[in-house]
């Protein structure tokens, strides 16, 4: 074998080993930065921003901030909770034992019910890890945090 085409094959490998461990970089950066599941939401201008970007007119300043633990093992009511969750692309079950914030706004532009309706979005640091709307009464709805034309509403719990 001439000592050119080692020099070749020693490009080559190199290559390979180069783009492998480049596509591992960004695998990894990916999974450390939450899979890019939800937005990175810092202040409350990209959280009224975000929702303004689903259809909700809502005040700018939360009426309520708190922050939960998500429990280790769920209940039946979060289990359902969480397949809301699913449903809109996150899932808490990733949070389980974290803290996480959770920003109460009011929404004033929801149709068909006249009673007090929020959004809430619900932050792991800085990511939105989920969130809903949901009326404040207690025989009341929740759904996915997207603005439907027709509401359909769910309850976590049977009658």
């Amino acid at each position: 074998m001439k000592m050119s085409e080692i020099a070749v094959r020693r490009k080559r490998a190199v290559l390979v080993i180069l783009g492998a461990a480049l596509l591992l970089c960004a695998l990894i950066l990916a999974i450390a930065d939450g899979g890019g599941k939800g937005p990175e939401l810092k202040t409350n201008a990209e959280r009224v921003k975000f929702l303004s970007s689903l259809g909700w007119e809502i005040d700018p300043e939360p009426v309520c901030t708190s922050e939960i633990t998500i429990p280790l093992a769920f209940s039946d009511v979060y289990q359902k909770f969480n397949e809301l969750q699913i449903e809109q692309g996150y899932d808490l079950s990733e949070h389980q034992g974290e803290r996480v914030t959770i920003y109460a706004y009011r929404v004033k532009n929801y149709s068909g019910y006249t009673g007090p309706v929020v959004a809430e979005l619900y932050m792991a640091e800085d990511r939105l890890v989920g969130g809903d709307i949901h009326s404040l009464a207690l025989d009341g709805f929740m759904h996915s945090l997207k603005r439907r034309e027709q509401p359909s509403f769910s309850r976590l719990s049977s009658p």
